[in-house]
């Protein structure tokens, strides 16, 4: 029997790099697939009026029909919108740091680091840096590389991607009880901004939504706790495809 196929979506800003060091746990029992969303990585820019609908149709050619869908993110959002939409394609969905019906507090402060975004993209990949990796061990090589990838975004295109990030979750959030498929919704304990109050708010969205908070964690659970975040993949899928799950 041929390898289930999984599915990751990075966030926004970033590419599918950020998947690297999830990868290397799960290659040898899946068939990993790991896309650059519309506007990232080698894709071209996307216009102003880009939507959540416009990326996920721009990444759902490369997702083949029961695939388990991972998102991170703004490819959490991208993930349930196509869980929503293309049931055919998620034979399971989890949600990474994602954010789920902000709060009026929450929201101002996402549109202020937008309009940082807009003014600023280096201000803006210096603020997430700090928002993503202090204290919390990761390499100085990993963080470049993260700013790296930050910095090789087409300006223009960040923001209008970031403004997807920053506003979708009022769209998506009412569909959110529309998904069918089994559901995870994994956070760091330390995220300041997909808090694990929104991972609650996403499990009680999302029928049967199972919670996990990861001690310790930031936002860049790929990055910084891969181990974990494999380990909570794992304890999810075998309960519907078996062996193929153990790491």
């Amino acid at each position: 029997m041929s390898a289930p196929t999984l599915v990751l979506l990075h966030g926004v800003g970033l590419d599918h790099t950020v998947w690297e060091p999830v990868t290397a746990l799960l290659a040898d029992r899946f068939q990993v697939v790991t896309p650059d969303l519309p506007g990232h990585g080698a894709r071209p820019p996307v216009p102003a009026d880009v939507s959540l609908r416009d990326l996920a149709d721009g990444v759902a050619s490369e997702i083949p029909a029961g695939s388990h869908l991972v998102g991170f993110s703004l490819g959490a959002m991208v993930a349930q919108h196509l869980a929503i939409h293309r049931p055919e394609l998620v034979a399971s969905l989890t949600s990474v740091s994602s954010v789920c019906s902000r709060t009026p507090d929450e929201r101002a402060a996402v549109l202020t680091r937008l309009d940082t975004a807009t003014s600023n993209i280096a201000a803006s990949s210096a603020a997430s840096l700090h928002r993503w990796y202090d204290g919390t061990g990761v390499s100085a090589e990993q963080v470049r590389a993260t700013e790296s990838v930050l910095l090789a975004n087409d300006p223009a295109s960040f923001v209008n991607c970031y403004r997807v990030f920053a506003t979708a979750d009022a769209e998506i959030g009412p569909q959110l009880g529309q998904i069918t498929a089994p559901s995870l919704a994994v956070t760091g304990a330390d995220d300041p901004g997909s808090t694990p109050e929104m991972t609650y708010r996403l499990a009680a969205a999302i029928p049967g939504c199972a919670a996990v908070i990861i001690p310790g964690a930031r936002h860049m659970l790929p990055v910084q706790c891969p181990a974990e975040l494999v380990d909570c993949l794992s304890s999810f899928f075998e309960k519907f495809i078996g062996g193929h799950a153990r790491v």
